[in-house]
């Protein structure tokens, strides 16, 4: 498995899984579990997850799922900015650990920016971290001069910032992706293959003809490119794991590189970071 590394040296799988909307429907709840447990087996050990989805219930079936492999796995899991404040952080922290029947965290993150000072924030994280209930923390949807607030409130200790990145939506590139490169800090991609919406796409999908490969495939290997990069796409059934898995050993010859960059082009000027 090819891995990113955090801040301290610690070796992170290049390819996680996400958890977006699971947990929704019951008749796929079996299909899900055995889902997360086949790409754990493979290697792709990062689970995200946050306490927004399903309002718990995608924890609950991420600790259902993944219990009794916990050491196994890098678990991450998201706070809502309301929670981020020294009196609701640890509570926030402490609801999440029981859903996922764990004691810690391996990533703890801010799930976007709040209304609670940065300052505020950083003190709680390093709280929980100080208690063994995390690892690392880190933040989600900051944009470049929310990394710049960060970083001088006392962030320094930031693992990760997970942010909206793909083939669509190549904004980061312009300074947001080089700033966090240039302060050592790895980015986690969500919505990788743009929630499905990608798959469709002509280019795509003859680059993947021609290569034997599948649209999907040609996504997450172009997201992957970068080296510090973690890819956290959701997959509820073991075919669209072993799918997704078959990405990390995909390597994009220069002329489908070249062909993705003609049809997905950067935008010539800045944007607000989006999100989903």
């Amino acid at each position: 498995m090819r891995t990113v590394s955090f801040p301290g040296g610690e070796q992170v799988c290049m390819l996680g899984q996400g958890t977006w909307m699971m947990a929704e429907r019951p008749d796929r709840r079996s299909d899900e579990i055995a889902a997360l447990r086949l790409g754990v087996d493979l290697g792709m050990t990062l689970i995200d997850t946050a306490e927004m989805y399903g309002e718990g219930a995608a924890e609950e079936l991420v600790g259902e799922a993944l219990g009794d492999v916990r050491d196994r796995l890098f678990l991450v899991s998201k706070a809502y900015p309301q929670n981020a404040s020294r009196a609701r952080l640890r509570v926030a922290c402490e609801a999440s650990l029981k859903r996922l029947g764990t004691d810690r965290l391996d990533l703890y993150l801010l799930h976007w920016r709040g209304s609670v000072p940065l300052g505020e924030t950083i003190e709680a994280m390093q709280a929980l971290r100080t208690a063994g209930m995390i690892r690392h923390w880190g933040v989600s949807n900051f944009d470049t001069g929310d990394m710049e607030e960060l970083i001088a409130a006392g962030g320094d200790g930031c693992a990760v910032n997970q942010i909206l990145y793909n083939l669509t939506r190549r904004g980061p590139e312009l300074d947001l992706l080089p700033w966090l490169e240039g302060h050592d800090i790895p980015v986690m991609a969500y919505s990788p293959v743009e929630q499905g919406r990608l798959l469709a796409d002509w280019t795509l999908r003859r680059i993947a003809g021609a290569i034997g490969a599948t649209p999907a495939q040609v996504a997450l290997a172009w997201t992957l490119r970068r080296g510090n990069v973690i890819a956290i796409p959701k997959a509820g059934s073991v075919a669209h794991v072993r799918d997704n898995y078959a990405a990390i050993a995909l390597m994009l010859p220069d002329d489908d590189m070249a062909a993705l960059d003609a049809a997905f082009s950067a935008p010539r000027g800045r944007r607000p970071l989006e999100m989903l």
